[in-house]
């Protein structure tokens, strides 16, 4: 094993192997053809758990947190059974993970690539993460999978961007900054299964998509959410409804 301590390791890796191509070929008389690492980290994990109390889900005006948490836990259930959800699943905790790792100046796609294979090492693409509830009722999450990320070297210590990202995050070793990810995954991850189960996902992206109508339509950032609210509350998420309303506003 390689400890590459701060640093994703990949050029340091690669040139360990290929050094050791003569001592392969002479143990194993034959021939070596790739040299190179494997994207599926499974010697670097890192893990994130939480325990929610049933409280904090509550759905205002709607479910109460005891039934959010079921409904959670189902969903997850739901995600570990079957591949096509699975999928689903998994790429919103990704959601999350990627833009720290983008914001880092790690490698994203060497990230996924892990994450996914990770996901199906038993053979059958499954999810990353396990929603429970305990005898208090209260939520218990944890994700668990393979971080292979680095705080020195390559854009991480050259790009502006992902210097001031890793300074805001406290200066963390590849270690934590891996534990960090997790948990951003991971609440990422309640996040979107907790709008899913508890209220549909259609609710929250027609709020999103209604500030967009508005702004296309030619509303400011400052009058686009007062029209996205009226877009939203007619049930009418159109360009020319909003530039109805974007005009009444401006001749107010």
């Amino acid at each position: 094993l390689y400890d590459t301590r701060d640093a994703m390791g990949a050029n340091a890796i690669n040139t360990c192997v290929e050094a050791m191509t003569p001592l392969v070929e002479e143990m194993t008389g034959g021939r070596t053809n790739l040299r190179i690492l494997s994207n599926l980290t499974d010697m670097r994990l890192a893990t994130a758990q939480c325990t929610i109390p049933a409280t904090q889900l509550a759905i205002k005006g709607g479910l109460d947190g005891k039934q959010v948490a079921k409904l959670i836990e189902e969903a997850n259930a739901f995600a570990i059974v079957d591949p096509y959800r699975a999928a689903t699943h998994n790429k919103g905790i990704m959601n999350g993970i990627d833009a720290v790792a983008i914001a880092t100046g790690n490698d994203w796609r060497a990230i996924e690539a892990g994450s996914h294979a990770f996901a199906a090492r038993d053979g059958r693409y499954t999810s990353l993460t396990q929603w429970s509830r305990n005898e208090d009722g209260d939520l218990t999450g944890r994700l668990h999978l393979p971080l292979a990320v680095g705080t020195v070297g390559g854009a991480t210590k050259v790009h502006p961007a992902a210097r001031a990202a890793i300074k805001i995050l406290g200066n963390p070793g590849a270690r934590r900054l891996a534990e960090i990810m997790a948990a951003v995954g991971l609440g990422q991850n309640l996040a979107a299964i907790r709008a899913l189960a508890a209220e549909g996902i259609q609710r929250g992206h027609m709020r999103l998509h209604a500030r967009q109508v508005a702004l296309a339509a030619g509303a400011s950032p400052e009058q686009a959410q007062e029209i996205a609210n009226q877009l939203v509350a007619e049930g009418n998420i159109k360009e020319a409804r909003a530039k109805e309303i974007l005009n009444s506003v401006n001749n107010e």
